[in-house]
């Protein structure tokens, strides 16, 4: 996937600037497409002049004149291309997994602090998806939201975001476990 179809996909819900654009990323797009906002302003130029978004200025009293971008339907048919074509399967590249694939020869504590450090990452997220989810559901119930809401990919994706924050924070909550019962071994 690049960075163009993950745009164009949040531009689905509604006309963004740059800025706009970079908020919601942080809010809904970031649990699968993490993008610094510089190379998302950078993906809408692009986009804008393959034709895939269109984009209009808009005045403002006290601030400065943004630009709000939408997709166009290039836009949607190249959204639609990308949607047909097969996945490619996903990975995790993660470096703390790396300092805990060597903790048996480098010393714990730090890597235990790092490990503490990313459950709390990762409560914070769980935390945060669960009130996207409330927000996004409305007065209904998970279940009717499923069968009737009126875009349910950003939901569905939301879901993915907090099933992998929840599994994280467990992953790390036992592997800290693991690793302080085996200190007094480590230091016979």
């Amino acid at each position: 996937m690049a960075l163009r179809h993950a745009v164009l996909a949040a531009l689905l819900d509604g006309e963004y600037s740059g800025y706009e654009l970079a908020k919601a990323f942080d809010v809904g797009v970031a649990n699968f497409w993490h993008a610094q906002p510089q190379q998302l302003y950078a993906e809408l130029t692009r986009l804008e002049k393959d034709g895939l978004v269109t984009g209009r200025q808009v005045r403002q009293e006290t601030r400065p004149t943004k630009r709000l971008f939408t997709v166009t339907d290039e836009g949607l048919a190249e959204l639609q291309r990308f949607a047909a074509a097969t996945a490619k399967p996903s990975f995790i590249r993660d470096d703390l997994l790396v300092k805990v694939q060597a903790v048996d020869r480098v010393d714990a504590a730090p890597v235990i602090a790092q490990l503490e450090e990313r459950m709390a990452v990762a409560a914070a997220k769980t935390e945060l998806f669960t009130k996207i989810l409330r927000h996004l559901r409305g007065d209904l119930d998970e279940a009717e939201f499923l069968r009737t809401g009126d875009r349910i990919g950003p939901y569905l994706t939301c879901l993915r975001g907090l099933g992998f924050e929840r599994e994280h924070h467990d992953w790390c909550r036992s592997t800290i476990a693991v690793l302080r019962a085996r200190e007094p071994r480590r230091l016979a």
